[in-house]
Order: C-alpha cells, then structure tokens, then sequence
C-alpha cells in the first residue's frame, strides 16, 4: 500500500538509500538513537500492524457509513483518496519533523495521534469522519517513512528478522482491518464502534514503543552526500516514476472500492469485506519472495508483463463476472498488486549509486503517490455520474494498460 497493503522489504532497500544520501542525518534523533531490542522489535511489529487497518476497515463498511451519514459518492471519494494523498506529502514533512525532534519520538507521537484520530473520526458526521481519516492516515504515513529506517539503524545485525516481521505485520494487519471489521459490524450493531476499535491496536503500540525507546542513546553518523544530479530531466526516472503512480493508482482504488464493486453486483457485505482481506493477504508471502527473485533477472520487463497480465484478468473478470468467481478474481489481482515491491527494486536496480538510488526514490514515491491520490477520487465519481461500476473497471483496466506498457520499458536493464 503506500502504497499497497503490501509496504515490503524492498521498502527498506529504498529507506536505506536514502540514509546512504544523508537523509538519515535528518531523520535521526540528535543526540539519541534508539538502539534494537526485544520491546522495540514488538513496538515495530505492532506499529507496522496499524499501517493499514484504519484504511481498509473504513473501506470494509465504506457503503453503510455513506448511508448512514447521508453523505454522497463524491465524499466517499473523497475519503478513499485521502490514504495516498498523505503518503506522497509524508516524504516532506516526516524528515523534517524527525531532524527537529527525533524518530522515536516523532513515530510515538503519531501512535498517540493515531489512537485519538480513530476514535475522534466516528463520534460526528461526514466531515469529522473526512477530517479524522485525515489525521489518521498523515499518523500511518509518518510512521511509514520513518519506521523502516528505525528497523535499518536498530537492528543491523538482525535487518532480516525484523524486516520479515515488519512487513507481515503490515499486510496482516491490513487484511485484518477488511476481513474482520464487517464481523464487528454486525456483532456490535454500529460502525463507529466497530471503526474505533482499531485503536486498540494503535494503543498497544505506543503502550510498546514508548519503554521500547527509552534508555537507548547513539549518536547518528552523517555520511558524505557525494555529488548530486537532477533526475528529473532523465526519461528513466520519469518512466519509473509513472510506473510507480500507475500501479499505485490501481492498488489503492482496489483497497478503497473492491467491497462496494462486489456488494454492487449483489454480495453481502461481510463476504465482500473478507474477499478484500483474502486479496491483501496473498502479498504477504508473495512480498517475502518476489524481491529476491526479481533481482536475480538481469531486466524486470517480463515481471512488469506478468503482473499486468494477472492484474488485467483478474478486473476483467470482477467486470464481466464479478459472481462467478469471486475469490478467482481476488487471488488474481492480490498477486497483480505485488507491482509494488516490483517497483520499489526497480528503484534499486535502475540506478548506479545510492544517492541517484535516494533521488529515484524521493521522485517516484512523493510524485506518484500525489498521482494516485486522484484515482480513487475519480474512480467513485465515474460512479456517481454513471450509476454503475462498468466505466469505472474500464477506466481502471487502461490504466492497468498504461502501467504494464510503462513497466516493461522502465525494467529493460539500463540505469540512469
């Protein structure tokens, strides 16, 4: 998720390019490191289990809570574009709240944050739920940027440990949030409860991070900065770049509207909350594997194909059939949305040192990112102004076009 549900190993390849750059300099607490141990291995865990739950809950329940509140399909795309939209400004504002006050204490803070913005979000109408979801996703994209170099200068010795843990509690906890808040739905008879709920998670978090964090103290090294090109004239990074928006696009209307497509075609919510969970759930081992076997090629144009391909079949279908087949279609495009960590090594593999490596990365999330803040926006109000889904998935299957296009140009093995 950011993008998808899937924030991957590959994530910390690109967090440690950017250390490599000198942004951990900015990032890192003055005077003060957190050092790794068992309490801040379980607040990372935890932490990363908060990244997507307060996204797919909401999008579980998304149609009730639209109906509830009287409120129009425009707000809900509103709402379901908000996620991306804080990931692509995150890299802006984390680094430098973190060079003012530190990561563990900017990380904490936003579990604080998180915690009062998920109960604060359901005690009022549409746009205390559109402002609380603000708040709530600028806290998980704090966390998102900064977390993964905690894990890089915490845990050197022990970066696999942590970042297999660090990832599968990422996708658990959003396959979690889409599966189960239906269920809670129904067993506490309100969505606002069943939405606040999620704080729990955020709570035990802090209640870790905060002891985990305490007492630990070194001092960040700086390393050379080197010297420094612009990328933004280079038709490579612009191809990686809009590869990273495409397949950003697709994943996050995918999070945001899947429940409502199959609710639309006639599925009970609870089934349709749970399709979404099986979806994220299939990164979590596919997350693991993809990144080793994709650097192992000498071009990634033929992993661009086959993703695009599945992807493309799987929405097709959810088009054409969406009843016919529906966990078909949900295993497809769960294996599709691992375009992610596909993108995040093209990042990598694309450029001949660590700071283009930082540069590249900066570019491709922070742009793409802002692009895909407009897909689910869009895609919702294709539906509103057509009543049904069909232009919407066509929409959403040329963009799937578009990236697989760009994707098999972008992994041609050539760097920057």
């Amino acid at each position: 998720m950011s993008g998808t549900p899937a924030d991957d190993a590959s994530k910390l390849a690109a967090a440690e390019a950017l250390v490599n750059e000198g942004a951990a300099e900015a990032m890192a607490p003055r005077g003060r490191a957190v050092a790794g141990g068992g309490l801040l291995l379980a607040g990372v865990a935890l932490a990363a289990a908060n990244m997507r739950p307060a996204v797919t809950s909401l999008a579980s329940v998304l149609g009730e809570v639209r109906d509830s509140l009287g409120a129009s399909s425009t707000w809900a795309s509103i709402v379901t574009s908000v996620p991306t939209l804080c990931f692509g400004l995150a890299g802006i504002g984390a680094p430098l709240l973190a060079r003012r006050w530190g990561m563990s204490r900017v990380v904490g803070a936003s579990l604080a944050l998180l915690t009062a913005a998920m109960i604060a979000r359901v005690l009022g109408g549409p746009w205390t739920l559109l402002a609380g979801t603000v708040l709530v996703c600028a806290s998980i994209a704090m966390c998102n940027v900064l977390i993964p170099v905690v894990v890089k200068e915490s845990f050197p010795g022990r970066v696999g440990l942590a970042t297999g843990l660090y990832t599968t509690a990422m996708a658990a906890g959003g396959a979690s949030g889409s599966a189960l808040t239906p269920y809670l739905n129904s067993a506490t008879g309100s969505w606002r409860l069943s939405l606040a709920t999620w704080m729990v998670v955020a709570l035990a978090a802090l209640c870790l991070w905060v002891p985990g964090t305490r007492g630990h103290g070194s001092k960040a090294v700086a390393t050379p900065k080197g010297e420094r090109r612009s990328l933004m004239r280079h038709p490579l990074a612009w191809l990686i770049t809009v590869y990273f928006a495409m397949q950003s696009t697709v994943a996050y209307v995918v999070m945001g509207w899947l429940p409502e497509v199959f609710k639309g075609a006639g599925m009970d919510a609870t089934s349709a909350g749970a399709l979404l969970g099986v979806l994220l759930l299939i990164g979590v081992p596919i997350n693991m594997v993809l990144p080793p076997l994709v650097t192992r090629t000498r071009g990634q144009s033929g992993w661009a194909l086959l993703m695009g391909v599945l992807m493309f079949a799987g929405l097709l279908g959810l088009l054409v059939a969406p009843l016919a087949a529906p966990v078909l279609w949900a295993v497809l495009i769960g294996i599709g949305m691992s375009a992610f960590p596909l993108a995040l090594v093209m990042i990598s593999l694309r450029t001949r040192n660590a700071a283009d490596t930082g540069q590249l990365s900066a570019m491709a999330q922070s742009i793409g990112y802002l692009i895909a803040a407009s897909g689910p926006f869009l895609f919702g109000m294709l539906h509103d102004v057509t009543a049904a889904w069909a232009v919407s998935m066509v929409a959403l299957l040329v963009i799937v076009v578009v990236q697989t296009v760009v994707g098999i140009l972008a992994g041609r093995p050539r760097t920057i």
